[in-house]
């Protein structure tokens, strides 16, 4: 589990990185959630880290959840 203001940064930085992404589109945002998730459990915890992988993570979404 991570803590209160950790929860709030990858919830914002999924936010900002899905913002052209319909709040409908729930597999490209899983993904992407998934992705970053990922991340922050093996340490990466800065926004800017964390905003690179789901930036990563979105654009190599399969097509069929854009």
């Amino acid at each position: 589990m991570f803590d209160t203001a950790t929860t709030a940064l990858l919830r914002a930085v999924l936010d900002e990185v899905c913002e052209s992404v319909s709040q409908r589109e729930i597999g490209t945002r899983t993904h992407v959630a998934s992705k970053i998730l990922e991340a922050a459990n093996c340490g990466e915890v800065s926004p800017e880290g964390l905003k690179r992988v789901g930036r990563q993570a979105l654009s190599q979404a399969p097509t069929m959840w854009r």
